[in-house]
């Protein structure tokens, strides 16, 4: 028999970025279940503090410090607050994102582009950067990025978002190649089309729903509860000899074609 639970977090600390609501906080509330001291993070300092008091109402441990990830400064005041209210991060899932831009990819304007780019793909290069000092220390670690199916997949709208969580998908290879060996773990979870505020446009009304669900083997959009147990997977031993992987969850879209295409 295995002599522990492999999915137990107990005695670790994680900081779930954009958790808030949406695929963030489920992730941030499954994490807290499995026993990790969540740092539940976004913009606005209110609703950080209802989702983290939700989780301690629930059993968990959790406190809430916000940040807006396109700005160094705030997040490194998100690590050094982490530090000092519960200490050094065992667990980083980079949630954040920005898609300021919807339409064709030729028409983007340039600071909606950076702000993409930046947020999306600069910004975990950041936070890797501040925590690997404690991933060292405590003798590894684990890192989970949040790109999208938009990242194997064209879309004419979404481009530059597309671009950047492809770029996700790489800088996932790359520090993991960079930092296995200080036993820090690198993997990106995919998912596809959840039904989150983030998404709205994409799933808001009936017919779009019923057209979008019709892509997808399993015959439903996804809930973010879908996602949540897979980043428990991901930073718990449960996964300890996987990194710089890619895990796809989108009820089976990617795996068919378009409706009408042979």
């Amino acid at each position: 028999m295995p002599p522990m639970n492999p999915f137990d977090l107990s005695g670790k600390i994680a900081i779930v970025t954009g958790s808030s609501k949406g695929i963030g906080r489920s992730m941030a509330e499954h994490l807290a279940a499995a026993g990790a001291q969540v740092v539940v993070s976004s913009r606005k300092p209110e609703p950080c503090e209802a989702v983290a008091g939700a989780i301690r109402a629930a059993g968990g441990q959790a406190l809430a410090i916000p940040c807006n990830v396109g700005r160094k400064e705030e997040l490194e005041r998100l690590v050094a607050e982490t530090h000092r209210q519960a200490g050094p991060v065992d667990v980083v899932v980079c949630n954040a994102a920005a898609n300021p831009y919807y339409g064709p990819l030729t028409d983007i304007p340039d600071e909606a582009y950076h702000k993409t780019m930046d947020t999306n793909v600069l910004s975990p290069i950041w936070l890797c950067r501040m925590v690997k000092p404690d991933m060292i220390a405590r003798g590894g670690g684990s890192v989970i990025l949040i790109s999208s199916v938009g990242a194997i997949k064209a879309s004419p709208n979404l481009g530059a978002y597309a671009i950047s969580k492809a770029a996700d998908v790489q800088l996932t290879r790359t520090l993991a190649a960079e930092l296995g060996t200080h036993r820090i773990r690198v993997n990106c979870i995919l998912p596809g089309l959840v039904k989150t505020d983030f998404s709205r446009v994409l799933w808001d009304n009936p017919h779009a729903e019923k057209m979008a669900a019709a892509g997808f083997p399993l015959g439903r959009l996804g809930e973010p509860d879908d996602i949540g147990p897979a980043a428990v997977f991901l930073a718990a031993d449960a996964s300890r000899w996987i990194t710089g992987q890619t895990l796809v969850i989108d009820g089976g879209s990617t795996i068919v074609q378009p409706s009408g295409r042979e």
